[in-house]
């Protein structure tokens, strides 16, 4: 079986280097992973829920403010963390991603967005994600929050999603009902061949898309998303509600 059907990923990438100009000015002093909701930095949410979904290795990238990030990653002793530094050039989510891909290695792998964070349903959804890996027909499994129900979030929504859970760009259309939760399994052969420099990573989407192979898996639970300083009295709002 060739390295990319392995059927569950043991890597991730979590996509901490960027500016975190909407979340201004709390990120004139601070990168925007430990920008922190209810007590808890970003990052480490993004990184608790790796470790917990049983990926033992993670690679953070990083550029803003990268020594205070760093030196927040050595307090932690998991999961393994192995830094991507992206101090010289800003490569944007895809660049990101390709840069880091020798030490993601050849298997499929989980891409984590710093400020993704969600309440849970029933089962966690990280581990809902990775058992519903199907690298048979997919090239990259999406996890997808209902519009409706998102929090902090004032777009209009990202995908269709057909009954099968093949995903479809909104386009033209004036809403979809789902929005990318910021977290992905991917294969690695959505990276190479890339550009190099800085690239979004919706170029790795777009591949995916044109092989009739972008699937999502709709989130349980509720998804926060932390983008502008006025969202994490939001998402705390939320958080504490759940608790009750």
């Amino acid at each position: 079986m060739p390295q990319s059907l392995q059927r569950k990923p043991h890597t991730a990438i979590v996509l901490a280097a960027g500016l975190g100009t909407r979340m201004l000015p709390i990120t004139a002093t601070m990168p925007k992973p430990l920008v922190k909701v209810a007590g808890q930095s970003l990052i480490d949410f993004a990184l608790d829920k790796l470790h917990e979904a049983g990926i033992g290795k993670v690679i953070v990238n990083v550029h803003h403010f990268a020594d205070m990030l760093e030196d927040h990653l050595r307090t932690r002793t998991v999961p393994q963390i192995v830094i991507s530094d992206e101090r010289p050039e800003l490569l944007e989510t895809g660049g990101g991603v390709k840069k880091a891909l020798p030490l993601l290695g050849t298997d499929p792998f989980i891409t984590f967005n710093s400020d993704s964070m969600w309440i849970e349903g029933e089962s966690p959804n990280l581990k809902r994600l990775v058992a519903a890996w199907e690298p048979e027909r997919m090239d990259i499994l999406m996890l997808v929050a209902p519009l409706s129900t998102s929090v902090g979030y004032e777009g209009k929504g990202d995908f269709h999603r057909d009954p099968d859970g093949r995903l479809r760009r909104r386009g033209s259309d004036p809403a979809a009902d789902f929005v990318y939760a910021g977290v992905a399994i991917v294969k690695p052969e959505m990276v190479t061949g890339t550009p190099d420099g800085a690239f979004s990573a919706n170029a790795f989407y777009d591949r995916a898309i044109a092989n009739g192979r972008l699937y999502g898996l709709p989130l349980e639970g509720q998804w926060l998303h932390v983008g502008e300083p006025h969202t994490i009295g939001e998402a705390e709002k939320c958080l504490a509600a759940s608790m009750r």
